[in-house]
């Protein structure tokens, strides 16, 4: 088992309090009320908002949903685009002690309808009147509002009373495998996150966080939003990514972090003023694995050597490379403060405990007990492997092993030499049924230059056992990717572009 090394700088000790001490909106009150008139939301339309201005907005919001009815515990479906709107609504429902189910903004009828029937929330507040209508169709009776909402003002309540173990926040898990379930997670768990993530990053109220990741998924979420109330810090909301944009944006607004996903630092590495990166103090990237090469190509371009760390919808954050040390490429680094992990079984898989884990699945006995250990660890679902430095290196999921004539594979390791090749610009591994080995490893790859299945077998020969190597090369136009840009592969069949 391992823990976070004493690696933390005077001045950056982690707090073990702050997940106890209160809930979330007690801990942002607190940079609200040392200096109020400090610029913290920069909205697309608006421009800046300060801290004081987040206090009362988010206080009166509060008032009006209470106008409603909505009481402490009640649930709310959250669905809209970033806004200085979504972000004062969302404060209000913690702030009323209401339990937010973030919900994506690309959802469609059959998804919308699987998290109303299994969350049943009291009302939904979305900024797309068409996602109104098809919530409207889904269930008659719940109230549907606009982030801004439009409703009469309400009485002055007492305020931010909910209880370190009350939920906060209803996340559904992506669902590549069957239904989504809820993840719960409480005031305690988003506080003990976020105060990890504080410490590690050193993240201060100097900070100026680049935010274009939705908010309606936890990187941008209970990282990036979370992360900036709790430091004090400010954060410059983007609606989308748009590389132009980002460049612009470092340099007019003094940005000094930019949270990403390996397809925006793959698309920020070939735009023109990439140099551009070079003004951050520090570029993280999380959500799915960062190629090695990738990390090279920013670090020579920028002198940036992104830090790589790793998290999930249920736990936060994790594991994160250092602040100050050392990066280490194709790795997610130690595990973060207050974090207990441990490699168990053959294959390895990561098991986790602390307090920033969350305390279950929503209305799922059968999966908790599934999902938990006796000594109360929680199964990743991830292989991973620690090296001789306690830096934790992830090699893939358990449920994308693949056995191939009786030997393990892991696609990680594959995508990873598969990278290498001048032809390849993207690459998902995954196994397809074999009446002769089991299974067989089968590579999907977005090439610039035509690619032979034999060419890079022999190409892989001095990197890859030859049990691992492809045995099917299919080519598509574009890998199927979520919100985050992780890879669908269950997906992948859809987008062949020629045959085997």
């Amino acid at each position: 088992m391992i823990r976070s090394p004493s690696h933390l700088e005077p001045g950056s000790e982690f707090d073990p309090g702050a997940a106890g001490a209160g809930n979330l909106p007690r801990a942002w009150r607190r940079a609200w009320l040392a200096d109020p008139d400090r610029p913290q939301i920069h909205d697309p339309d608006r421009g800046w908002l300060t801290r004081g201005e987040l206090d009362r907005a988010s206080r009166g919001r509060a008032a009006r949903l209470a106008g409603l009815g909505l009481e402490s515990g009640d649930r709310v479906l959250l669905s809209s685009e970033s806004s200085w709107d979504l972000v004062a609504t969302y404060v209000a429902c913690q702030r009323l002690g209401l339990v937010v189910i973030p919900t994506n903004t690309a959802y469609g009828p059959r998804e919308l309808g699987h998290v109303i029937a299994d969350a049943r929330p009291a009302a939904a507040i979305v900024d797309d009147p068409e996602r109104a209508e098809v919530i409207g169709s889904i269930a008659p009776a719940l109230d549907c509002f606009g982030p801004d909402l439009p409703l009469p003002e309400g009485p002055a309540l007492e305020l931010d009373r909910a209880a370190p173990e009350a939920p906060a926040l209803l996340c559904y898990t992506s669902g590549t495998t069957g239904r989504p379930k809820g993840a719960v997670l409480s005031h305690a768990s988003c506080l003990a996150s976020a105060e990890a993530l504080r410490c590690a990053w050193r993240w201060t109220e100097s900070d100026r966080l680049l935010l274009c990741l939705p908010l309606f998924h936890m990187h941008g979420l209970g990282v990036g939003l979370h992360g900036s109330l709790h430091a004090g810090a400010s954060a410059v909301l983007l609606r989308g990514f748009r590389p132009d944009e980002i460049v612009e944006r470092i340099r007019e607004l003094e940005a000094t972090l930019f949270f990403g996903v390996p397809t925006l630092y793959h698309r920020l590495a070939r735009h023109p003023r990439v140099a551009e990166l070079a003004r951050l103090r520090l570029c993280v990237s999380g959500s799915a694995p960062l190629p090695a090469s990738l990390h090279a190509e920013i670090e020579s371009a920028t002198g940036q050597r992104v830090l790589e760390r790793y998290g999930m919808t249920e736990t936060l954050m994790l594991v994160s490379n250092p602040e100050a040390g050392e990066r280490r490429p194709g790795t997610v680094g130690w595990p973060l403060p207050g974090v207990e992990l441990r490699l168990a079984g053959e294959p390895a898989e990561i098991e986790v405990r602390g307090p920033n884990v969350f305390s279950g699945y929503w209305e799922r006995p059968d999966a908790n007990a599934e999902a938990f250990t006796e000594d109360g660890f929680f199964r990743t679902g991830d292989l991973g492997s620690i090296d001789e430095d306690g830096y934790v290196r992830i090699v893939g999921r358990a449920r994308e092993l693949i056995i191939s004539g009786g030997y393990n594979v892991y696609p990680r390791e594959v995508e990873d030499a598969i990278l290498g090749h001048p032809s390849v610009e993207e690459v998902a591994v995954v196994g397809e049924p074999s009446p002769e080995w089991g299974e067989r490893v089968a590579a999907y790859v977005v090439l610039s230059a035509p690619l032979e299945l034999e060419a890079l077998r022999t190409e892989l020969a001095g990197s890859l056992a030859p049990f691992k190597h492809p045995r099917a090369l299919h080519a598509v136009a574009s890998l199927p990717r979520n919100a985050l840009g992780k890879v669908q592969k269950h997906r992948l069949a859809e987008g062949r572009v020629q045959p085997e």
